[in-house]
């Protein structure tokens, strides 16, 4: 007779506010990417606990924490031995933003070495731009950086999109001062997680986000928040 298969250890699956992707709804974390990932453990009857955190908590929670995985998580070269990654779940653009009256010229990444480039900490962006050399200015909070835009503290602020989303209404400012000036690097998006769970569990949820795409569940749950941003 075979011996009892061990219970499944609970995960416990952190993100932080970025609508329309994640974020807290009263006392729901919903979004387009947390149903993906809640889609995706409810078929494999993974038990898990999810919750919403300033970003840099919930990826440093991530790389130092049991059974602990964080998204939406971009993928570098840097990272890559950081984690095990489950997915992708998503795409994203990686975008200066400034202010509409701006008066420099932004043609390629390179015309942004001159100038102050609020990022947060944590942040693939932050890494990626300081690697290269360029003059970042991190904010604890990303929400700060628009503000520090309208007050020309900075001079761009570097922004992960989807390709064609706009910017944020609240980011924007009332009148539209805040527009996005250049794409300057595409990624693609992961469950991020702790070395410490196991590859068969990993290998399972890659599979199952495999049957999801093809299913048709990733395409039915983009189209559901596509009509939701349009209604707002």
């Amino acid at each position: 007779m075979a011996a009892p298969r061990a219970p499944q250890e609970s995960l416990f699956i952190v993100a932080e506010h970025s609508p329309p992707a994640s974020m807290k709804e009263g006392d729901e974390i919903t979004g387009r990417e947390t149903e993906k990932i809640r889609d995706m453990l409810g078929r494999l009857a993974i038990p898990y606990k999810i919750d919403i955190l300033p970003w840099k908590r919930a990826y440093t929670m991530a790389q130092e924490q049991k059974n602990t995985c964080v998204y939406s998580t971009s993928r570098t070269p840097e990272r890559e031995k950081q984690f095990k990654w489950i997915g992708p779940t998503d795409e994203a653009e990686w975008v200066f933003v400034g202010r509409a009256d701006h008066k420099f010229q932004l043609r390629t990444l390179d015309d942004a070495r001159s100038l102050r480039i609020g990022t947060y900490h944590g942040d693939a962006r932050d890494d990626f731009l300081r690697a290269r050399g360029f003059n970042v200015e991190p904010a604890l909070n990303n929400a700060s950086n628009p503000k520090k835009l309208l007050l020309n503290r900075i001079d761009l602020w570097a922004v992960g999109m989807r390709a064609g989303a706009s910017i944020p209404a609240e980011f924007a400012g009332d009148k539209g001062e805040i527009i996005p000036l250049l794409t300057f690097h595409r990624v693609k998006v992961y469950l991020a997680c702790n070395p410490s769970v196991p590859d068969t569990l990993v290998e399972r949820m890659n599979t199952t986000l495999d049957a999801m795409r093809r299913d048709g569940t990733f395409a039915k749950l983009e189209r559901k928040y596509a009509e939701l941003e349009k209604k707002k």
